[in-house]
């Protein structure tokens, strides 16, 4: 490897390393640490975790890394494909379940002070799918990709804290698949271990509205009955809506993966969108916090779901709305707790 490459001149000069790879300094730091690099002798686990976040940061062609670094194309294959996995295996350290009542309060909390509104106080995360560009897949199951806007995408599931933390992801059904249904296979949805009795999770109108073995919170369907339902909705957008925020943040940093069709083979595209949630947690973590652009973030309309999914059918949907209605608007500078 020739350290005299521009990129790495750069990188061992101590500049900002945030142009080239995406990432703080103090973001790297922890990233390198999760992945025990310290275990291995030499610069090169470092340098290939550097080409890795440097193919993330412009874009899924070998061809373009393998200039930057003077290193055969072949090589770059390699390498990407070993750290991602790398990354992959570190996933269930950094994107996991709130473990202690005292990160549940405070998310908690943090959804209440979202919604403006201390009716939320239960709210534990808030979930939604997006679609990743991918290219067409060749094959009878081509056509299974390409979603209601007409491109071909690979779907990931996630759920989120109030800071925008992801606290699970499922990836990998086709772009057709409806959000519903890729829940109802999940995990999270089969194996019920979270939230904690008691609590809830939001979700947009494209998912039911449920008590078991999932419970979700979602708006209240259109058209609007009364003054309580509109308040209702407002106050569940308002906090809802990080899961999008945590989507857009992810694309701003990541640019050149979410905004193109990934040049990869589809099977791996599942791997490379975990990597970059996790990357997205190790961000914030050390405040390294890319605001999302407006283009990026996406759209928040209300979605009927794929059977006209009611938006009641819990019994706590009718006394939580009954709550927020009795109660007036509540001003952005309150104190709810």
């Amino acid at each position: 490897m020739n350290l005299s490459v521009p990129v790495l001149d750069r990188f061992f000069n101590n500049e900002d390393t945030r142009p080239d790879f995406r990432l703080s300094r103090e973001a790297l730091a922890v990233l390198l640490d999760l992945l025990h690099q310290d275990r291995r002798h030499g610069w090169g686990a470092t340098i290939e975790t550097l080409v890795f976040l440097f193919w993330l940061a412009c874009g899924a062609s070998y061809r373009v890394v393998s200039g930057v670094f003077a290193i055969p194309r072949s090589t770059v294959h390699r390498i990407v494909h070993r750290v991602t996995e790398e990354v992959v295996a570190i996933r269930h350290q950094v994107i996991h379940f709130l473990s202690t009542p005292e990160d549940l309060d405070a998310v908690s909390r943090g959804f209440a002070g979202l919604a403006r509104h201390h009716a939320f106080r239960k709210a534990a995360g808030a979930i939604d799918g997006c679609h990743v560009r991918i290219k067409p897949p060749s094959g009878l199951d081509g056509h299974c990709y390409k979603n209601r806007k007409l491109f071909s995408s690979i779907l990931l599931q996630a759920v989120c804290d109030h800071q925008g933390r992801f606290i699970d992801t499922y990836v990998g059904w086709p772009g057709s698949v409806h959000d519903s249904r890729v829940l109802r296979h999940s995990p999270l949805y089969r194996r019920p271990l979270y939230p904690p009795p008691g609590h809830f999770i939001l979700a947009d109108g494209g998912y039911l509205c449920l008590q078991h073995p999932l419970p979700l919170i979602t708006p209240c369907k259109r058209p609007l009955q009364g003054v309580g339902a509109q308040r209702f909705n407002g106050h569940h957008s308002r906090a809802g809506s990080i899961i999008e925020r945590a989507f857009g943040m992810m694309k701003s940093r990541f640019r050149a993966i979410f905004l193109q069709a990934l040049e990869v083979h589809h099977t791996f595209v599942p791997h490379v969108i975990t990597a970059c949630a996790v990357l997205h947690n190790i961000c914030l973590g050390a405040e390294d916090i890319m605001a999302p652009e407006d283009d990026l973030v996406e759209d928040v309309a209300e979605d009927e779901g794929e059977n006209g999914l009611e938006a009641t059918g819990a019994p706590w949907w009718d006394q939580l709305s009954a709550e927020v209605s009795a109660l007036e608007d509540v001003p952005g500078d309150h104190n709810y707790f």
